[in-house]
């Protein structure tokens, strides 16, 4: 084909463009309930400009999509949050957020497909959702971790309360984080890598 003046497709913006000492690279997965905060958390941490796909909410959603505790939201993703963050010189996570209504978790499988572990956010006014969504994650023999997304009027428990709440094993990580942070979204990720790790070497021993 051939391409001439302005139809030339650009290339990738040199602060979009891969690190050149990059030398692997993970699928890392963002999951939670609705309005847990998603989409924040690839924002804020993303060394990219993040893709979203937030659509507008609307009067169809009244009765099927539960906004308990975001009342005051009014977008809300529709298939994906892309994001991308270099661990090290060496290593890059591709992170996708999953969308959060129920109506759309039907995506949930491709986007699990060849993630090496994922993140749980948490709400601690809707704890009841996160055990559907860390069902699906053993259902797929997905590794994970736990993350307390802290809400200003979010009720707050100690961590191992949360984790007896939850039915999570003890070798499981859970933490508290504030995802508009990007050091405290960043610490979350550091500790699912050093997680995946521990699995691997216990896996290699065995």
């Amino acid at each position: 084909m051939d391409f001439k003046g302005s139809d030339t497709i650009p290339g990738p913006r040199a602060e979009d463009q891969l690190p050149h000492t990059a030398q692997s690279a993970a699928k890392i997965v963002i999951v939670g309930g609705f309005g847990v905060g998603k989409t924040t958390m690839v924002g804020s941490v993303s060394e990219i400009t993040p893709l979203t796909t937030e659509e507008t909410m609307t009067q169809a959603g009244i009765g099927v999509d539960d906004n308990f505790g975001s009342a005051s939201k009014t977008a809300t993703t529709v298939a994906m949050d892309f994001g991308r963050i270099s661990i090290t010189d060496q290593l890059v996570l591709y992170l996708f957020g999953t969308p959060g209504q129920q109506r759309f978790w039907f995506l949930w499988n491709g986007l699990f497909e060849g993630a090496l572990g994922a993140v749980v956010l948490v709400d601690t006014r809707r704890l009841e959702v996160s055990f559907d969504v860390m069902g699906r994650l053993e259902d797929r023999g997905v590794p994970f971790v736990v993350a307390v997304n802290s809400f200003p009027d979010a009720p707050r428990y100690d961590l191992e309360e949360l984790r007896t709440a939850l039915d999570i094993t003890p070798d499981i990580p859970i933490m508290e984080c504030d995802v508009r942070r990007r050091a405290s979204s960043r610490d979350v990720l550091m500790t699912l890598m050093r997680f995946l790790h521990s699995l691997a070497m216990t896996g290699a021993r065995r």
